[in-house]
């Protein structure tokens, strides 16, 4: 099913209200070209037009949010006032805080049915520099098809995965289908990365790279056998060219029906139903694995918000257009045609989102048990901490260095980024 959003006139009116100004305002929205973001946000910004008279441009960022980053930056530092609302990664918060605008008493009427924790996560210093637009935790994708032609359960541990992606791969191969690899995931040398080996050391035992006391913790035993594990995948059961995939070359190979297993974000279970899809209704999610019993599952929280610049020249009509695609009736929209996780607890409960994406409700425990990249605790050093901790891991899983020599040299790289504290 579509939802129709039959109601943008009169949602846009409620949120504008009085403030609607006497001119028509021209506003711009940096956004990510992920998936289908852009196509829905066009849609949605052609609603907000037609009901205020302003216009809405979008400026395209690659998909890569190290990237996005690091032209924000520069933009941001430039004083730049060709965008006045940004697309930003849940990280950035404590990192850019002081190039937005408080968002604090225009969002009070509605700030209060968003989850607190991602509207803690975006507030620095008592501001709010960004609205939640839609949040995000990473699930274990698996061809049910194949799992039940072989006989086999949803994994729990990775060794499991490990073994089951390992015997369907050999056996489709035998059988004819040469392309097939047991799992694909993010290892390029980017943020991704880091997400991807924060699962795999936490729900190892291993910590979070740096705990909430600001200890660094990633040099030890547990996050060592992590990433040897993740290392054996490599030509095994996963290509050699996962140590260059980002979330779209991982969808890629697994939506032409190419892997058995893949790890990632709620945005590829919609695409992989689509119509054109290969492997429409042949696939599944479950949560991420561990390394045995006793130990959680660790998705790592993401998401994905809205703040607007304090160099807008229209910062009013922008922070309208923040709150017009935070809205109830927008981020149902974006759950229902892009299976974006909703920022607005009440959405879980909607029956539409549940009809046209019946995974979702299931996906609520995943990312409420999220864990947090270490940006809180790292402040304005996070983008380091991540640069050193996604090198380390590509360095081992690429085979330059041993996970143990890795961890050693990055836990001596931190300690000299921490200095005198974070």
């Amino acid at each position: 099913m579509k939802f129709r959003f039959t109601a943008a006139a009169a949602i846009a009116a409620a949120l504008i209200g009085a403030s609607v100004p006497s001119y028509a305002a021209e506003i711009s929205i940096s956004a990510s070209s992920t998936g289908k973001n852009l196509d829905l946000f066009r849609k949605q910004l052609d609603a907000f037009e037609k009901a205020t008279g302003n216009t809405v441009k979008i400026v395209t960022m690659p998909p890569s949010s190290t990237e996005q980053f690091s032209q924000y930056r520069l933009w941001l530092a430039a004083g730049n006032t060709d965008v006045d609302v940004y697309q930003t990664d849940v990280i950035w918060a404590p990192q850019l805080a002081d190039q937005f605008v408080d968002l604090k008493d225009a969002t009070k009427d509605v700030v209060g049915d968003f989850f607190p924790a991602i509207v803690a996560s975006q507030t620095v210093n008592g501001r709010l520099v960004a609205m939640p637009l839609y949040t995000d935790a990473p699930a274990l994708f698996y061809r049910k098809d194949l799992l039940e032609k072989y006989g086999k359960q949803p994994p729990k541990t990775w060794d499991e995965m490990e073994a089951t992606a390992k015997e369907i791969q050999e056996k489709e191969r035998a059988a004819g289908q040469k392309d097939l690899w047991g799992y694909v995931f993010q290892g390029n040398a980017y943020e991704g990365l880091t997400c991807d080996a924060l699962e795999w050391v936490k729900s190892s035992g291993g910590g979070q790279i740096i705990e909430t006391d600001g200890t660094i913790s990633i040099n030890n035993e547990k996050a060592a056998a992590a990433l040897n594990r993740a290392k054996g995948w490599i030509g095994t059961i996963s290509p050699s060219g996962v140590l260059a995939y980002q979330e779209e070359e991982s969808r890629g190979v697994w939506q032409t029906g190419n892997a058995v297993f893949m790890r990632n974000w709620p945005y590829a279970y919609a695409l992989g139903n689509g119509a054109d899809s290969p492997v429409k209704s042949k696939f599944d999610v479950t949560t991420l694995p561990v390394a045995a019993e006793g130990d959680k599952p660790s998705s790592t929280l993401g998401g994905w918000n809205l703040a607007v610049s304090k160099y807008s020249k229209n910062p009013d009509a922008a922070i309208e257009l923040v709150k017009f695609l935070t809205s109830k009736e927008s981020q149902k929209q974006r759950a229902i045609e892009l299976s974006n996780l909703p920022t607005l607890s009440a959405l879980y409960d909607d029956k539409d989102i549940a009809a046209a994406q019946p995974f979702m409700p299931n996906w609520k425990p995943i990312f409420e048990n999220a864990v947090p990249r270490p940006s809180a605790v790292a402040k304005v050093k996070y983008n380091e901490v991540s640069a050193k901790f996604w090198t380390a891991v590509h360095n081992t899983l690429s085979g330059s260095g041993t996970a143990e020599e890795n961890l050693e040299l990055l836990e001596a790289d931190l300690t000299t980024l921490q200095g005198s504290g974070w």
